[in-house]
């Protein structure tokens, strides 16, 4: 649970394991997600190489309007390094994706990574590019923003449903 704007958000959050060998069950992850999370290890070359073919994946089987973020991840293990910062960046900004480095081990930008992502999804939401109305988008409105007559009409003995979330 995070917030944004005020407002509880609830994240569901899949890790795929990013195997080569799960690939066709990672296909499966992306519809119905609105955003996903392509990591790479910045101490691997190769990983950094077959980011093109993951993000192909990805756009292909998901929402058009997915937020995609672009991690380079164990950047607490700068002398061992392979794929410069600078990379990561204009390999996100050539396709249109969020950046940022984390370290999985020191937790450096970790949960930043997962709110920065929310965060651009919540903003999608609120200019209309998600219908929410779809749960085919990846987003699931809570109870809370059922009409309030509903609301207490479903309701028995004085109960009132309980508050979900995004």
């Amino acid at each position: 649970m995070i917030t944004i704007d005020g407002k509880q958000i609830k994240l569901q959050i899949w890790d795929t394991a990013g195997q080569e060998s799960f690939r066709s069950i990672t296909r499966s992850y992306y519809r119905g997600a609105a955003g996903a999370l392509l990591v790479y290890d910045i101490t691997r070359r190769d990983t950094f190489n077959h980011l093109t073919t993951w993000l192909e994946d990805a756009r292909q089987h998901s929402n058009s309007n997915m937020v995609i973020m672009l991690i380079g991840n164990k950047s607490d293990l700068e002398s061992r390094r392979e794929v410069k910062k600078e990379e990561g960046e204009a390999f996100a900004r050539e396709h249109g994706l969020i950046f940022m480095e984390t370290s999985a081990k020191t937790a450096s930008n970790v949960e930043e990574a997962f709110i920065n992502t929310a965060k651009e999804i919540y903003e999608k939401i609120q200019e209309g590019v998600f219908d929410i109305n779809n749960e085919a988008n990846g987003i699931k409105i809570g109870p809370q923003h059922a009409a309030t007559s509903a609301t207490h009409a479903g309701s028995q003995g004085g109960q009132q449903a309980g508050g979900g979330c995004c």
